[in-house]
Order: C-alpha cells, then structure tokens, then sequence
C-alpha cells in the first residue's frame, strides 16, 4: 500500500513548505490483545501447577515394610487434614482456572470488553487467596515433616519416609508456582483495565 502525494511548488523562494507525516493508522487494540494471549497462555500453565499439585499430593502414599504384617508404619496425605484441605482447594483452584478459560477467550475477542476482565480479576484475586492459604498451610506441615520441632518433641519422619516427603515437598513447589501465575494474571488484568 502506497501513497501518492503531490505537492505544489512554490513560486516564492522565502517560503519553506513541508509536508506533514501522517502516521498509518495501527490496529486497534494490539497492547490488550498481546496481553489476552498472554493470559491464555499463563492460564494452561497455572492449570497444569495447580491440578498436578493436588494429584501430586493425593498420591503420596509410603508404607515402611516391617517385621509383621500386622504391624507397619504408613504416611499418607488423608493422615493430615491439612494435605486433605490442600488437595481439595488446589483441586478448585484447577477447575476455576478450567471454566476460566472461555472469559479468557472472550477477552482475546474482545479486547476493550471490560466486563469479562473484570470478572476474572475479580475470581483472579479469591482463587490466589485460597491457593496461597493452602500452600502455605501445606509447607509449614512439610517443614516440620523434615525438621520436626524439639521444643514440642516432634521427630521429623521424613528420615524414615523419603518418598512421601519428596512427594509432599514436589506438591507444595507446584502449588507455589500456581501461585506466582495467578499473581501475574491479576497484575496483567490490572495493567489491561488501566489503560481503556
């Protein structure tokens, strides 16, 4: 595309005369539209962190072979109800981010919509609390898995059960991770509100 632009020459030698540059008119919405894509993008990867932190968490399971079968010692993540309430909100947070998808979609679209934006920072910000508070509740119970407490007598076990402790501790990492992306989500949705 190319533009064709005549100019008159002046009889007069005084006179300077230049042409003004008129810039190409650029596609509305390129900022917003970049950072929907983005949106998208972080929101498969918090999917992926959240659900493969409470999968994670829900299969820990180490049983320490012993003289008798009667009697064994076992750990698992149903022996704590603080790794119970971390499976089932990592689990919600999963599928919020699933059904979360379609308005993320929506705002690709539609990138001046501010409805659907403001949905998401909305759910955004309570599914980062709720993951935040079950990671953190998660990690204190792991940090005393593998340091116990002298002052309470608690034994750290994961001397004797390594496999749930790594588990465990791959869990929370994941959870964590969740966490960060959902903080950059709410910040982009942020920085796309501000500047409609």
């Amino acid at each position: 595309m190319s533009t064709i632009i005549d100019v008159a020459e002046s009889t007069n030698p005084n006179v300077n005369e230049k042409a003004a540059l008129i810039p190409s008119p650029q596609k509305p919405g390129g900022l917003k539209k970049g950072i929907a894509i983005m949106d998208f993008i972080l929101r498969l990867g918090a999917i992926a962190a959240s659900l493969g932190a409470s999968i994670t968490m829900a299969t820990s399971d180490q049983t320490l072979p012993f003289f008798t079968q009667f009697f064994q010692f076992e750990a698992s993540y149903d022996s704590f109800s603080t790794f119970q309430f971390f499976v089932i909100a990592m689990a919600f947070v999963g599928g919020y981010l699933v059904l979360s998808l379609p308005f993320s979609i929506v705002t690709f679209i539609r990138p001046h919509a501010t409805g659907p934006r403001l949905f998401l920072i909305i759910l955004d910000t309570v599914f980062l609390t709720l993951a935040t508070s079950c990671g953190a509740s998660a990690a204190a119970i792991v940090y005393l898995a593998h340091n116990g407490n002298q002052d309470a007598n608690w034994l750290a076990i994961c001397n004797q059960f390594g496999d749930f402790c790594a588990q465990t501790s791959g869990a929370v990492v994941s959870s964590f991770v969740a966490v960060v992306v959902l903080v950059l989500l709410v910040v982009m949705s942020s920085l796309a509100l501000g500047r409609h």
